[in-house]
């Protein structure tokens, strides 16, 4: 089975660094692939797709160097076994408030005895490798997003779930649930609170031997992240990526142009 480069670089003690697609678009999926993020996730959560785009785009990251993974839309047997079936080296799994969620969301992952994912490797029986199923197991990683208050008060019990290989956070809707709306959802939190919220949960999975990941806005934040011990960060996806470059083009073209503009006017009167 091709290995997994994730995995490869925890074991090594090296921090991963990840891009996210929200696109429905195999062409933006080879170039997030290509442009050195060491894993690249399709979402399924927020970005408009579902399995029948989820797996073409799997298709396009697999001809790249990026590890291809995804978020699932929830913590679903079938669209989980799906998108493992598909391609997916990892999955990342919202809203798991509880030990027994997270002991579910395992079991989803795992081929028997160490869980109860049912054996139909379809597109990934070749694409991976051989001895997919003999080395699935030990391949695939886990990780269980915390995301809200419920989830921040069992968080121990949460980093304790035998064959969890990490924690995602969320930070846009850990800071709405643990504020009640009080503050603004939104990445990159500066706010004291939050970023002891983060702290805690680094510590939790320090402890429990388990890797933590935060999604981040800007480059310059995941790499503070990296330094209050996260092990992975996400430091965009397409469409933001998109909307930015673009927004920026239009309004440099702007300011280049608005005196012409003005002459221009000046001289049609």
């Amino acid at each position: 089975m091709r290995p997994n480069r994730i995995r490869e670089l925890f074991a090594a003690k090296t921090c991963a660094t990840m891009g996210w697609i929200a696109l429905n678009s195999t062409y933006s999926a080879e170039l997030m692939g290509h442009a050195g993020f060491d894993t690249v996730v399709v979402d399924l959560q927020h970005g408009p797709l579902y399995l029948d785009a989820a797996v073409p785009l799997l298709q396009a990251l697999s001809s790249t160097p990026a590890m291809p993974m995804a978020r699932c839309s929830d913590n679903n047997f079938f669209e989980i076994n799906k998108l493992l079936d598909a391609g997916a080296y990892g999955i990342i799994c919202p809203m798991v408030n509880s030990a027994e969620e997270a002991a579910r969301f395992v079991s989803y992952l795992r081929y028997p005895p160490l869980g109860q994912r049912s054996f139909g490797p379809t597109r990934v029986s070749f694409a991976a490798g051989a001895n997919y199923a003999g080395e699935a197991n030990d391949n695939i990683l886990g990780f269980a997003m915390i995301e809200t208050a419920e989830g921040m008060a069992n968080l121990d019990a949460i980093a304790a779930t035998p064959g969890l290989d990490g924690i995602y956070v969320g930070p846009a809707d850990l800071t709405l649930s643990l504020h009640q709306g009080r503050l603004p959802p939104g990445f990159d939190r500066e706010e004291p609170e939050m970023i002891a919220a983060l702290q805690t949960i680094v510590a939790a999975c320090k402890k429990n031997g388990l890797r933590a990941a935060l999604h981040c806005g800007t480059p310059d934040y995941a790499a503070k992240a990296i330094g209050w011990g996260f092990d992975m960060t996400t430091v965009g996806g397409d469409a933001r990526f998109l909307a930015a470059a673009a927004g920026a083009a239009v309004a440099g073209f702007r300011k280049l142009t608005d005196g012409a503009s003005t002459k221009a006017e000046k001289g049609a009167y």
